[in-house]
């Protein structure tokens, strides 16, 4: 499959399973899952389409259930799922990538979900550099994780490695340069 049809089913995908299942007759269980079937019926896509989004996906942002039957967004849902990550304890430090112009607001309320779930963070600055790329000139963040932890704050981590935490106050950020 070409690189700009696997871009396209990967959006579609996205879309669908993160945000707007209804958009194509789908509904999502409690957990975010969907079964693969009724998804491939509903973007009318092969199986084959599929695995390869999934396999190739270099953010692995869609899971499969251990079955194969059922498949899920790994994080960034708008919707109401419940993931069932478990609270995990965090490296010491995580990183936040955001674009240089949300720092003003960042720094006066912190890290919020805004319409997701969660706060996505990252267990290193290179990948933080890649998700700050995408809204402008970024700037990497360093999150006291540790420090977090030990006032009670939760750290889930999602099965392709984005730590997710409800909130982050500004006194846990540290711009690095």
């Amino acid at each position: 499959m070409d690189e700009k049809r696997t871009v396209k089913i990967s959006k579609s995908l996205s879309r669908v399973l993160r945000h707007d299942p209804g958009r194509v007759g789908l509904t999502l269980d409690e957990a975010g899952w969907v079964r693969v079937d009724a998804l491939l019926f509903a973007l009318r896509l092969s199986r084959a389409e599929l695995d390869h989004v999934v396999a190739t996906n270099n953010k692995k942002r869609f899971a499969y259930s251990d079955d194969g039957l059922r498949i899920r967004a790994s994080q960034g849902h708008t919707v109401a799922v419940d993931l069932g990550l478990a609270a995990t304890e965090p490296p010491p430090v995580l990183y936040h990538g955001t674009a240089a112009r949300s720092l003003d607001a960042i720094y006066r309320e912190g890290l919020r979900p805004m319409s997701r779930q969660d706060v996505h963070l990252s267990a290193d600055t290179e990948t933080a550099v890649r998700v700050g790329s995408r809204h402008g000139r970024p700037v990497v963040l360093a999150v006291d994780a540790a420090t977090m932890a030990a006032a009670g704050h939760v750290f889930r981590v999602s099965a392709n490695g984005v730590w997710l935490t409800d909130t982050v106050a500004p006194e846990y950020l540290t711009p690095l340069s």
